[in-house]
């Protein structure tokens, strides 16, 4: 199949987001996919790219991983300026009725949750109200739907109802302040020693619920989206399709190559055993500003299992399968191994 894979630069400083334009050929007529959309000036880039790049204004599937402004904003732009055929997005507050118990506030009314989800996922909320006005049809992306030639491995409608929704916004140990701040300046500035051999990426990984809801796409081509998503929810798409590792061909690289969404296991289950010539590509969608994006024990961890990385710092990063070149278009530099590097907070 004929397809590409774009990541464009999203923010300046030290945060970073993700803007991917995906785009395959489906019984001789190409298809569009965006997941996610950045800032609202990556949603600019992305209309751009698309009119420039494809010569059309009609984007086939959005897809809203989560609800971070850093992935949803710039998909209102796209939203407003182009055409779109389907909005695909997680809508909690459609479904208060079924999770307002888990929520255990005796107080909490069905309106009341639905007005306060709406609020936490303002900028998710907004697409709908656009889908709404342009009567784009909108649908939601649990484990098992299948968009376009992609199949959601996560979130399953359960986990994402009835333990992600009331646990967004809060750290996976509610640790206090004070013991983040002692981590943090414990963990500063240590000089770090790897090898092929020794890693030492932690082993119990922990992002957010926040993270952990992020849609997971796969197809058969051997392409993988994660968005922030985190090892429990790598662990639920693995366990829903068990050959990832044999037929994945290229990866992103959850969260901007944090080192809280992965962790050892997870990344043999997925990608293979380390030390073999695996022949796979994972891209980073980071900031060139961003200190701590991506993580080198994270890069170290893919190179160790045969994967060739590539990070936006910046630029547009392009991975491409019997598409064209482009010109003035060079070839990305992957990111080197280190066996020897500061370890930030």
């Amino acid at each position: 199949m004929k397809y590409e894979i774009e990541f464009l630069p999203v923010g300046n400083g030290e945060k970073s987001g993700d803007a991917i334009i995906v785009r395959y050929e489906d019984n001789g007529e190409f298809k569009i996919m965006v997941v996610d959309g950045g800032t609202k000036e990556s949603g600019e880039k992305i209309v751009k790219h698309i009119n420039e790049h494809y010569g059309v204004n009609y984007v086939d599937y959005v897809v809203n991983t989560h609800p971070d402004q850093d992935h949803a904003s710039g998909l209102s732009i796209v939203m407003d300026k182009m055409e779109i055929g389907e909005l695909w997005i997680h809508r909690p507050w459609t479904h208060t009725s079924e999770i307002i118990h888990h929520f255990h506030d005796q107080r909490m009314t069905e309106e009341s949750l639905s007005r306060r989800l709406k609020e936490k996922f303002s900028s998710a909320y907004a697409l709908e109200e656009i889908a709404r006005e342009k009567y784009i049809p909108i649908y939601e992306p649990y484990q098992g739907n299948q968009i376009g030639q992609f199949y959601v491995l996560s979130p399953n409608e359960e986990w994402y109802l009835h333990e992600l929704i009331p646990q967004f916004n809060k750290t996976p140990q509610q640790k206090s302040i004070l013991s983040e701040a002692l981590e943090s300046i414990a963990s500063r500035g240590r000089t770090i020693l790897e090898s092929l051999d020794i890693e030492t990426l932690n082993a119990d990984g922990e992002t957010s619920a926040d993270n952990e809801s992020s849609v997971i796409l796969f197809n058969m081509e051997g392409i993988m989206l994660t968005g922030d998503a985190g090892v429990k929810a790598l662990e639920n798409a693995h366990d829903y399709y068990p050959k990832l590792s044999q037929d994945l061909k290229f990866i992103q690289i959850p969260h901007h190559g944090s080192r809280r969404n992965v962790a050892p296991d997870i990344l043999t289950k997925i990608l293979g055993n380390k030390g073999q010539s695996q022949n796979k590509t994972a891209f980073i969608s980071a900031s060139k500003e961003a200190k701590k994006h991506p993580r080198q024990s994270v890069v170290n961890a893919f190179i160790r299992r045969g994967c060739k990385v590539i990070s936006t710092e910046g630029n547009t990063i392009r991975h491409k399968n019997g598409m064209p070149s482009r010109d003035g278009w060079i070839t990305a530099k992957p990111l080197e191994f280190k066996s020897e590097f500061e370890e930030e907070g």
